[in-house]
């Protein structure tokens, strides 16, 4: 189109229209914008993701204390067993009689990926045979050669207490050769502050191997030690159904995964105690 000459312009004549392009300084100040405000809403999106995998994490644990009480009004009373090894050294018995049925590593072993031996364990018919149950979303840990494998995860992220039901040879005497002088729970009548006893939390994936979380009341040091990924926190699930997270106040707690170099028994100083104190206290309660 033609521009009117400025005489016409003068007359009333309709001007060209202005280019309505960006500048380059226009482009670039927007382009800054958008960093700014991605910077800016990214820590808030990932919290977001973080705090939601804790809530499911935590759901987790509540379903799996609810299949457990279920497990134990059909077989009166009865706990479910949980078998397990002394200490770091699990010696647990393969059978679908134990509330889970594998043992987990860091190496390509098939019992780290197959969810049969979850789902066909005793509880698994009360979680709907749901194997995402017994996985924290959040828990991605693998070791190097299991990312070479192109896995994506293992397969569980949580244990149950050592002190709850019937652990084999480990308490064929009534008692828990690990904690010898604290209760071992056979039934759930036994259990006098259902809401003061924890069942399941979630394991920290350098500890995780069988289902039997273990920590020796008498001893400073963690043999297994609780999850800590959710903003320093763990999910723990009650005996009388509640889940609630812990959050650590020890920095000796918190600690990164590192599956290529796994640094447990983790010994701690008489200062360090707090949140192994804790969970001992949660664990049983003592007898003379």
């Amino acid at each position: 189109m033609n521009c009117p000459s400025p005489k016409l312009a003068a007359a009333g004549f309709r001007k060209c229209p202005r280019n309505q392009g960006f500048t380059l300084i226009e482009l670039l100040v927007v382009i800054a914008i958008i960093a700014l405000l991605a910077a800016l809403l990214l820590p808030a999106i990932s919290s977001a993701k973080a705090r939601s995998q804790g809530m499911a994490s935590l759901n987790n644990t509540r379903q799996l204390a609810f299949a457990w009480l279920l497990y134990s009004d059909d077989h009166n009373g009865r706990l479910a067993y949980n078998l397990g090894g002394m200490g770091r050294a699990p010696a647990t018995l393969r059978t679908n009689a134990n509330w889970v049925n594998n043992v987990m590593s860091w190496e390509l072993d098939e019992e780290n990926t197959n969810n049969a031996a979850l789902v066909d364990a005793s509880l698994g018919t009360y979680v709907s045979r749901n194997a995402a149950t017994y996985r924290c979303p959040a828990d991605r840990a693998l070791s190097s050669i299991q990312r070479q494998a192109g896995w994506s995860h293992r397969n569980r992220s949580y244990s149950m207490n050592a002190m709850i039901g019937d652990a084999g040879d480990l308490t064929y005497s009534g008692r828990n050769v690990n904690n010898p002088s604290y209760v071992q729970f056979f039934k759930i009548t036994s259990i006098p502050q259902p809401s003061e006893i924890f069942v399941f939390v979630e394991e920290h994936p350098d500890s995780i191997n069988d289902g039997y979380f273990i920590n020796r009341a008498y001893h400073s040091e963690w043999l297994d030690l609780p999850a800590s990924h959710h903003n320093d926190a763990a999910p723990f699930a009650f005996a009388d159904g509640h889940a609630a997270m812990r959050r650590w106040k020890e920095s000796s707690t918190v600690r990164a995964s590192n599956p290529d170099s796994v640094e447990l028994p983790l010994a701690l100083a008489d200062h360090e105690r707090e949140d192994f104190d804790w969970v001992v206290q949660h664990m049983s309660i003592y007898q003379h």
